[in-house]
């Protein structure tokens, strides 16, 4: 049974083949033309953390698609109160296919051990494939094709996101620098980063200049951690740490100056939700190379083809 969580699983082929499903399905989807081809199927979408466009694209992808999914609040369910592995198991029995946005990676693995149904890693302290995957259609789309895409680099902090793009690009043959003085301690996986540097394809440079030179897209994802403020504000007990992150990351900015003096050929790139004046400002996301929301579009496209991927259903 086929399962999306880290794309360490995923081969090079597999990646393309997803991707060729999303070109087909996102082609039919501008023409008009009806691909119900999940008529009578559920997708479960069970969440731990607040979503903007996981649960969008999902919900949206799976009508398009002819089926149905399910909203599943993990504060308004009895997984609060009962065993996880119980309840979950139970849930499993409903669907054809989960999607869980969790806390911690290791839940969603728990799931995907049962091998009841088909199960995706929507985003969690490790992993985040959908992104990824949508990230590198978006990038083939301007490039007019993966073979186009030489180098990619990231701004600001290491961390899930960010593994999971190195992994499948590195896979694709596609150069990553990471011009990050720091990584989120909770993304950590030791094993994706020895697989994405076994390829010889990750590099970390530091060096801004050297680090943007000839890069194709530049991506950035926040600096900083949503507990860090109420109402708009810093909280006092976050104020240290809040003020150094600023004082590290700031030069790691991404901006119109940056990319016009170090890669101006460059796509500007954001996963979202995006915090401006912090890892990006307002005119690098409106600048003339951004293809930050066709990013967010193309994660409904993407999203598709791994439903039909996991499923093994034709196009």
């Amino acid at each position: 049974m086929r399962h999306l969580i880290s794309l360490k699983k995923q081969s090079a082929d597999d990646i393309r083949a997803i991707l060729d499903i999303a070109t087909t399905l996102k082609k039919k989807y501008r023409a008009g033309e009806p691909t119900d081809l999940l008529h009578g199927k559920t997708l479960l979408m069970f969440f731990q953390k607040g979503s903007t466009r996981t649960r969008i694209s999902f919900e949206a992808g799976m009508t398009e698609l002819g089926g149905h999914a399910i909203y599943l609040d993990a504060a308004k369910t009895q997984f609060a109160l009962a065993d996880f592995r119980d309840e979950i198991r139970a849930a499993m029995r409903f669907g054809d296919v989960l999607m869980m946005r969790l806390m911690r990676v290791k839940d969603v693995a728990l799931a995907a051990s049962f091998d009841q149904i088909p199960v995706i890693d929507g985003c969690s302290e490790k992993y985040h494939p959908c992104q990824a995957l949508a990230d590198i259609f978006t990038m083939s789309e301007r490039s007019g094709g993966l073979e186009n895409i030489k180098k990619v680099a990231w701004l600001g902090i290491e961390n899930n996101v960010s593994n999971t793009l190195k992994l499948a690009c590195a896979k694709l043959g596609i150069d990553v620098v990471l011009a990050a003085p720091e990584v989120n301690v909770a993304s950590v996986d030791a094993e994706l980063n020895a697989a994405a540097d076994d390829t010889g394809r990750v590099r970390k440079i530091l060096n801004i200049k050297e680090a943007l030179r000839g890069a194709d897209y530049v991506h950035t994802d926040t600096w900083m951690d949503v507990e860090y403020f109420e109402n708009g504000k810093v909280r006092p007990e976050f104020a240290n740490e809040y003020e150094r992150r600023r004082s590290l990351l700031m030069p790691y900015q991404l901006n119109a100056q940056l990319i016009d003096t170090y890669a101006p050929q460059a796509g500007i790139m954001h996963c979202m939700p995006m915090h401006v004046g912090y890892e990006i400002t307002r005119d690098a996301i409106e600048h003339k190379n951004s293809v930050i929301f066709d990013q967010a579009e193309n994660r409904k496209h993407v999203q598709k083809a791994i439903l039909l991927w996991l499923l093994e259903k034709g196009i």
